[in-house]
């Protein structure tokens, strides 16, 4: 399946080197506009975990700055209980063009940038932080060692409706099956999940 890999990895390559020269004018005018909508760094980077080290992830700042530090006076508020998953509605750390940004999955996009990379894939397992990785079932663990994904299985399943029991298995299935048709059928199931979905996040 080594030739499959490779395939996977031109892919990667075409994909995200495509879609930075299209959405580069875009780009530039989304950083415009989240500047105008509050102060800071339109892009940031943000520790994730990927082949089994911590990479600096990048994306359209959704947060107003210092949102990390806020988060201990908004534990109590947490909605998730089942993990280390931190989710509350209307967080009030997300910025207004964040919401905008976060539905529509905007704010991801230049993670296109840790795909040309090799850091990343288009297609594979969630890119977790360093201290959710630290809380993996000892049966996952084998999970932060693959190359992580801009979307996957359990990004189409229910994303951040999904118990986090239930989102480990479903990158553990994707890794145990996986298969360039499987990979562009998630592709496929991202894009029409975009543009049908229009449930808050």
């Amino acid at each position: 399946m080594k030739w499959g890999l490779g395939v996977k990895r031109m892919l990667d390559i075409l994909g995200s080197a495509l879609g930075l020269v299209f959405l580069w004018p875009i780009g530039i005018l989304i950083c415009v506009i989240v500047r105008l909508d509050s102060k800071g760094a339109p892009m940031i980077r943000l520790e994730r975990v990927s082949l089994g080290r911590v990479i600096k992830i990048y994306k359209f700042r959704s947060m107003v700055v210092g949102a990390e530090s806020m988060l201990d006076n908004l534990k109590d508020l947490n909605e998730r209980k089942d993990g280390p998953y931190f989710k509350i509605k209307n967080d009030p750390r997300v910025t207004t063009v964040g919401r905008f940004l976060r539905k529509y999955r905007i704010d991801e996009v230049p993670q296109l940038i840790n795909v040309l990379l090799g850091e990343m894939s288009l297609v594979g397992p969630r890119p977790y932080k360093p201290s959710e990785v630290a809380q993996y079932p000892a049966e996952y663990t084998h999970l932060p060692r693959a190359l992580s994904g801009m979307t996957g299985l359990s990004q189409i399943s229910g994303s951040s409706s999904l118990s986090f029991q239930r989102t480990l298995e479903l990158d553990d299935e994707y890794l145990k099956n996986w298969s360039l048709g499987l990979d562009l059928k998630i592709l496929l199931k991202t894009f029409l999940r975009i543009f049908s979905d229009r449930s808050a996040v």
